[in-house]
């Protein structure tokens, strides 16, 4: 059935540190996302994310819809990971490498209550697509050169 998950890694021109800040704190979420999915942190999210954390994010595919997310994983400035109410998860792996970070987003529906639907959908690859965007988006945040 295969390893039941996507990843994309890519190296970017900053510290762990700059990027983790954006991670745990979820009114930036829109910003990186590159999927055209995430709009906005609802009320009442947490201004910085910590193990245990619960979020609710607006989200628009095809119709509008709202999501809560906990936070399941999470090492300062290394990981963050956080599972929707089916069970999979969003992980972000941060490894500080000459010339910034190695940044490794995975989707991960191993751990959803129904797997196999995921892996039968679509999900798997729009995700991948997603993923691949949003990294485009963060590395655009931090230029090669800039010193931030």
């Amino acid at each position: 059935m295969g390893n039941r998950q996507v990843s994309v890694t890519r190296t970017i021109a900053t510290a762990p540190e700059n990027i983790f800040e954006l991670l745990v704190d979820p009114s930036k979420h829109p910003l990186l996302d590159g999927s055209g999915t995430v709009r906005a942190a609802q009320a009442g999210a947490p201004q910085r994310l910590e193990l245990g954390s619960k979020f609710g994010m607006d989200m628009k595919m095809g119709a509008s819809y709202k999501i809560l997310n906990t936070v399941v994983e999470f090492e300062e400035n290394r990981l963050i990971a956080w599972r929707h109410f089916n069970g999979h998860r969003w992980r972000w792996r941060l490894e500080p490498v000459e010339g910034g970070t190695r940044v490794t987003e995975t989707f991960d529906w191993s751990t959803a209550r129904v797997p196999f639907l995921i892996s039968l959908s679509h999900f798997p690859r729009k995700n991948k697509e997603g993923i691949e965007k949003t990294l485009d988006r963060l590395a655009g945040m931090f230029p090669v050169g800039s010193g931030s």
